[in-house]
């Protein structure tokens, strides 16, 4: 076993519970917006493959956006401090945005990227997100959708990284700390 192998501590979420979840709330936001078209922004980097299938997944028309906002930069740990590195092209004001989120720990990007686009107005703004630590929450921020629930502990696959290795990942995975 590599070392890249013993790192991937064990499966939490398969590739087929994402698919049928994403699946439900693609329909989830279908009912929503009834035919009205969307904004889906993504936070890079890691929601970008969540976000890919969020958007074959509704039929409502949509538009893509991204912004990258870091918090985790080579380590396991939040730093606290929230960058926003790169944001939208778009004016949100003349849009209905989704912001799809990989996963809500402490909450903290989160809720900047959410004030952020607030002030700019947009129709309305709704939340996905694919993972919940609400355990770990240090700010108030629900999403209005949440895939999955989980305890604390890191994450990888699916588009979460640990220092930018194992987003290729098709499902969720505890990360092995201890090797």
């Amino acid at each position: 076993m590599t070392e890249y192998q013993k790192k991937i501590k064990r499966v939490i979420i398969t590739e087929d519970e994402i698919a049928a979840k994403i699946k439900e709330i693609g329909k989830e936001i279908d009912k929503i917006y009834d035919g009205r078209p969307i904004l889906l922004v993504s936070v890079l980097k890691g929601a970008f493959v969540f976000m890919a299938d969020i958007c074959r997944a509704v039929s409502v028309p949509c538009e893509i956006g991204f912004m990258c906002a870091k918090s985790y930069y080579q380590g396991t740990v939040s730093t606290g401090i929230v960058n926003i590195t790169m944001d939208l092209d778009q004016d949100v004001k003349d849009y209905h945005v989704v912001i799809v989120e990989d996963i809500i720990d402490t909450g903290r990007t989160l809720k900047d990227v959410v004030k952020l686009l607030k002030a700019r107005n947009p129709l309305s703004l709704h939340v996905v997100t694919l993972l919940d630590k609400p355990d770990r929450r240090l700010v108030e921020i629900e999403p209005d959708w949440a895939l999955f629930t989980i305890p604390d502990f890191f994450v990888i696959g699916y588009g979460l990284d640990c220092g930018e290795l194992y987003r290729s990942l098709p499902y969720i995975a505890e990360y092995n700390t201890e090797v």
